[in-house]
């Protein structure tokens, strides 16, 4: 049968070879660049454009702007790619004016080759590196030490008047989707010092597009949109810039009085900028009505870079979905389409609030253009609310009493009291606010009464709720002391019906209600306005005050809005086909910020003689983390039936720090056909998913962002047994999988090895990024930490530890991978060998002890049994294995903290082999992306005790270097490119488990180098970076394509330098793969397979053959061989034949005209 199998084998080769496809040829496009350094003014009109007002009459410009003896100003020297028209670097090709100092837009379609002939003329060494596009290791343009050298090490540094030409490409595997649109966004720049080049300046866009979609070549045009335009949202950190020093020696009135070190000096020089422009000075971003516009969009930079981008009057369509905003991290790129219908200058912000008070603003016109204003017939019915602004005091704890644990608020020594203590330096809990508040009709003397249905609303206004076709009235009393508006998000509106207050250069925008003011708003619901077909039937959106939008909305004027199909609502206003509604608002209420700060102050009767502005503790006492204005599970009104279709609204606002994950305990929801434990929200997103609970109990509802959960962003519901409601089918669960766990504490080294750190940054230890987190010295605690962490074991006589094979390996500080399918149940012996309490719980499956998790004391074995019913496992919409997270969660941040945390994955029936492993993927590896926090472990004295200072009085816990030295970001405990195991075969397929937890640091882009990915979100979608989120666990697929060791990383430039970064290995079809774990041993593990085995063209050949089937394709090359030389020789003699008898010809030919000539 084996020998059948070979000659089979060998059989398919010949096929193989016969019918190899060639590419189709596509064009080869060349680009020459030029870096150069250049001078470049962020605010080159000299004014604050939105607000009309001079630098010196703006202070927040100002403090940005305004050059002095120890402050730069607008004007810096920066590093930029240019394009020019051919080698000589002559003459520039120009660009428009609103590309700012990006690059120039590299165009490429599927099957392209792009050449770009880099020349260095700045004063260090740069390079070129890109996303989104196929390249080898001599074109990666990135430098890090990854095995290789020679030529193959030129493109990683083209030093000052160097040059270098980088050769892309565009092969199938990297083209866009087929639900993808035609074109993608991607960006290049500069990879030396990645963070360091990128903020000097060096980052341009790339696009690929589907073939057939480009016309032209100089540039080339695409035929389905009309403009498009490129825009990067960022904090440009000039701090990190080569160039500052040059920069405080030219811009500085005084350079040596300059400490780069200080605070205030380094906040002045981050830029909040679209295209390194802000406050307005964005040029010449113009656009006709009824055109297709494509927007590309992209961020970068480092933690504080979430980005809310906000197209105000328009809507945009992203992946097929209908939104007027677009989220924006390090190195996440998006595509939005828009057809813009209403003319006028409009407002595009950043939402997020310290973004938008610092500038990161910008016009864009729509003018009518040749075509006149189309008017969308609306069929559907006008929908009137009468809205008033109401001050009033709310209570974020009106119980009094923490819902979960039952303490007083105020107790000592627990999270809330420093929120709801009162004394003469603390307000409590209790705060003068300004609500939106409906009324039954204009005379606004009878306030809507208050429903059950409507009681969870909390703070937030009244849901206005519309469908496709209809038109909104919203009369607005505002009843306030401040002018205030109403903005909305989803809805179409002429200028004059604009809630947000700005200036575009020649006139005011807004209506605003002054104080005991009505005014009206009237918004529209168009076809183009309303949910796609790939949307849900409605839309969640917000509406806010945006006359001062950072004020107004810390005041508490916020409210949610709904738009949904037509026909979705019935006649009472509610969603068809829905029992329960709920709306949920995620946000972090600023009482600093609010309008009433120095009210709430003195109606506390603070002592301002001992309070301080700037004191932190007093700020950080006024920092309401809630939901719908409620902290520490005060919210009411959650309640639901068994078997209920429940509908959960999310909105969120706020600023950098408003990174929340909504997590649901007990259960889990379904978004865009994809099974999720909770959404991501950022400031000014919403979110729309369905949920049928299944579990009778009460669960909590709370942000997975660790300092958000400590400081009360949590909330209860209740699931109850109904009469009369069906509780759906219950599922016959059949395999029974069995794990043995324990925790153990181990002494854990994040960075064993420091040689690939110090190669990369060819610097000393001292001077090196990773210093501060891997010395011991100066009171630092270096990289080895006493750690609990889950290894698995083969019987309860928790005897002999299973070892981490080959594809265990990369697992590193992470418990063992455990998988299931819908229909199992999960069976974890657990046994804590730990020194304190722990326990093992997971998301997504129903637990036994759903909402109580027991834990088991040091030496106690407890039995744990999860069930994996329909909702636990992948959507209709999702990848046929999904993953979740387990953890101990006693104190689910400092057990985590402590080690504690594995990944699980949970499968569609019949996607498992026996042994466990996937049959639809060749291998697949499980990524933690977490800030280990150890200065939150329970082992934190005792590392102390181990690895600082033996002498007491030179330890300060609180010093903030040591602080930071103790926040290890790491890949599975692991820190640059110390984990080890992640090793594939070109051509296999691959599966990507990328998880993430922690906290509102824990924002991580996780970018794969020379190989791009699908990934599910209603449908497949091309990327090569993956967002995550506290909370966030995604799948990837990868088919490895390109035989190489390439580096994986999160783009974020903070993580970047602190070392989350590690590498991968594509090995060539045919080469042995030898892993760590059984080097040692000597032998060779090709696979999973029991039977070592070793692909060879795509065909997994048993290694025993190996060598047989090499003398075969060698004898068949020879007979090949043998072969084409005996038919060259052929060809040859028949070729000398036919000469022969052409001369003969000739001869004959010459004889006979002699013969003529006589006669």
């Amino acid at each position: 049968m084996q020998a059948m199998g070979l000659w089979w084998l060998l059989g398919a080769l010949l096929s193989m070879l016969a019918l190899w496809p060639y590419p189709a040829q596509g064009a080869t496009r060349v680009y020459y660049l030029a870096i150069r350094e250049v001078q470049w003014n962020y605010l080159p009109k000299g004014r604050n454009i939105i607000t009309g007002k001079s630098v010196e009459d703006d202070k927040v410009a100002a403090g940005f702007m305004e050059p002095g003896k120890d402050r730069i100003g607008s004007i810096y020297h920066k590093t930029v790619y240019k394009e020019y028209y051919d080698s000589s670097y002559m003459t520039e090709v120009p660009q428009p004016a609103w590309l700012g100092f990006l690059g120039p837009v590299l165009w490429g379609e599927v099957g392209d080759i792009i050449l770009v002939h880099l020349k260095n003329f700045a004063t260090r060494p740069y390079t070129i590196h890109p996303h989104g596009v196929f390249y080898e290791k001599d074109s990666e343009g990135s430098l890090y030490p990854d095995g290789t050298s020679g030529r193959l090490k030129a493109d990683d540094t083209v030093p000052p008047g160097g040059s270098h030409i980088y050769n892309w490409t565009i092969p199938e595997g990297h083209a866009p989707a087929r639900a993808d649109p035609a074109c993608l966004t991607w960006i290049y720049h500069s990879h030396v010092d990645a963070p360091r080049d990128i903020a000097s300046g060096l980052i341009g866009p790339l696009i690929t597009c589907k073939r057939g979609t480009l016309a032209g070549s100089s540039p080339p045009r695409r035929w389905d949109v009309d403009q498009n335009f490129f825009l990067l949202f960022s904090v440009v950190d000039e701090n990190l810039s080569w160039l500052l020093d040059k920069n405080i020696a030219s811009f500085c009135s005084d350079p040596a009085s300059v400490d780069k070190e200080d605070e205030a000096f380094q906040e002045s020089n981050k830029m909040h900028a679209i295209n390194g422009f802000v406050f307005g000075n964005l040029p010449e971003l113009s656009m006709c009505a009824g055109k297709r516009v494509a927007w590309h969009l992209f961020g970068m930079g480092s933690e504080v870079d979430v980005h809310t981008a906000f197209f105000p009057g328009q809507t945009l369509t992203v992946r097929g979905h209908r939104t007027d905003v677009a989220s924006l991290f390090p190195a996440t790129f998006v595509t939005a389409d828009m057809v813009p219908q209403v003319p006028g200058s409009w407002l595009l912000s950043c939402q997020v609030n310290s973004h938008l008070r610092d500038g990161m603003e910008a016009l864009y016109e729509v003018r009518p253009c040749s075509m006149a204003p189309s008017k969308t017939l609306l069929t559907g019915q006008v929908r009137r609310y009468f809205i008033g602004a109401s001050e009033e005091r709310w209570d974020y704890g009106p119980t009094g009493r923490d819902g979960r644990t039952g303490k007083n608020l105020q107790e000592p020594g627990s999270n809330s009291e420093k929120f709801f203590q009162k004394s003469s330096s603390r307000i409590g809990g209790s705060y003068w606010k300004v609500r939106y508040i409906q009324y039954t009709d204009e005379t606004f003397q009878m306030k809507l009464p208050q429903s059950e249905e409507t009681l969870h609303l909390g703070i937030m206004g009244p849901v206005i709720r519309a469908e496709v076709g209809d038109t909104i009235e919203v009369v607005f009393y505002n009843r306030a002391s401040q002018p205030f508006s109403i903005q909305p998000h989803g809805v179409f509106y002429d200028q004059d019906y604009e809630g947000t207050v700005y200036n575009d250069g020649s006139r005011q925008h807004g209506l605003v209600a002054k104080s005991f003011e009505k005014v009206t708003y009237r918004w529209t619901v168009p076809p183009h306005a309303g949910p796609t077909a790939k949307d849900p039937a409605c839309l969640t959106w917000m509406y806010f005050s945006a006359v001062s939008p950072i004020k107004d909305t810390n005041s508490g004027l916020v409210g949610p809005l709904l738009v949904c199909k037509t026909g979705s609502l019935g006649a009472n206003g509610k969603q068809k086909g829905v029992d329960k509604e709920f709306f949920l608002l995620f946000t972090v209420f600023d009482e600093n910020e609010s309008w009433y700060s120095s009210t709430n102050k003195d109606a506390a009767m603070l002592d301002q003689k001992h309070l301080l502005e700037d004191d932190e503790s007093f700020l950080d006492s006024n920092k309401m983390h809630t939901i719908n204005g409620f902290v520490f599970s005060n919210l009411p009104g959650l309640a639901m039936c068994q078997g209920d279709t429940v509908a959960w609204h999310f909105l969120s606002l706020g600023t950098e720090i408003d990174m929340h994950g909504a997590m649901f305990e007990g259960h889990t929801i379904q978004m865009l056909g994809m099974r999720k434990a909770g959404a991501s929200l950022f400031p000014h997103t919403f979110a729309t998913a369905l949920m049928l609970p299944d579990t009778p109990g009460t669960f909590e509802i709370y942000c997975q962002e660790g300092n958000h959960l400590q400081a009360g962003m949590r909330a209860s519901y209740n699931v109850s047994r109904c009469q009369g409601r069906r509780s759906g089918a219950r599922l016959r669960y059949q395999a029974v999988r069995t794990y043995y766990i324990m925790a153990e504490e181990v002494e854990w080294d994040y960075c064993p090895d420091r040689s690939w750190e110090s190669d990369w940054h060819n610097q000393s230890e001292k001077e090196s990024y990773g210093h501060v987190f891997l010395s011991n010295e100066d009171g630092l605690l270096g990289s080895r930490y006493k750690k609990a962490v889950y290894r698995e074991y083969f019987d309860g006589t928790f005897r002999t530890p299973r070892p981490r094979t080959g594809p265990e390996e990369h697992l590193g500080i992470l418990g063992p991978l455990l998988r299931g399918e819908v229909g199992d149940i999960l069976t974890v012996v657990f046994k804590n060998n730990a020194s304190r309490p722990y326990s093992l719980h997971a998301h997504g499956v129903l637990e036994q002890e759903a909402g109580s998790v027991q834990s088991a004391e040091p030496g106690e074995v407890i039995i744990y049994q999860w069930s994996i019913p329909e909702r636990s496992g992948p959507g209709p919409n999702d990848s046929a294995c999904i993953p979740w997270i387990y953890y101990s969660n006693m104190d689910p941040i400092k057990d985590m903290y402590s080690g504690l945390v594995g990944p699980l994955v949970i499968c569609r029936k019949g996607t498992l082999k026996a042994t466990g492993a996937r049959k639809d993927v060749d291998r697949d590896f499980a990524l933690l992306f977490l800030i280990f926090d150890e200065n939150q472990s329970w082992y934190l004295e005792e590392n102390v005790a181990a690895h600082g200072p033996q002498d007491s009085s030179h330890r300060n816990l609180e010093d903030e270097t040591f602080l930071e030295s103790n926040k290890m970001h790491a890949i599975n405990g692991k820190l640059y490119a110390n984990l080890g195991g992640l090793t594939m075969y070109q051509g296999e397929r691959i599966g990507w488990y990328m998880l993430a937890m922690g906290q509102d640091i824990d924002l991580h882009t996780v970018h794969f180098h020379a190989e791009s990915f699908l990934y599910q979100s209603g449908e497949s979608y091309r990327a090569d970076v993956v967002d995550l989120f506290p909370g966030t666990f995604e799948a990837v697929e990868v088919v490895a394509s390109n035989p190489g060791t390439w580096l994986m990383h999160c783009h974020v430039a903070d993580h970047i330098h602190a070392g989350m970064e590690t590498l991968f290995t594509v090995l060539a079809r045919g080469e042995l793969m030898i892993t760590a774990s059984n080097e040692k041993a000597g032998s060779v593990t090709a696979s999973e397979d029991m039977e070592a085995r070793v692909r060879i063209l795509g065909i997994k050949v048993p290694t025993k053959h190996v060598q047989t089937l090499a003398v075969v394709l060698i004898v068949l090359g020879l007979i090949l061989l043998i072969v084409v030389v005996a038919l060259a020789g052929v060809l040859c003699y028949q070729q000398r034949q036919r000469k022969r008898r052409r001369n003969r010809r000739s001869i004959l030919d010459d004889s006979f005209k002699l013969l003529a000539m006589k006669q």
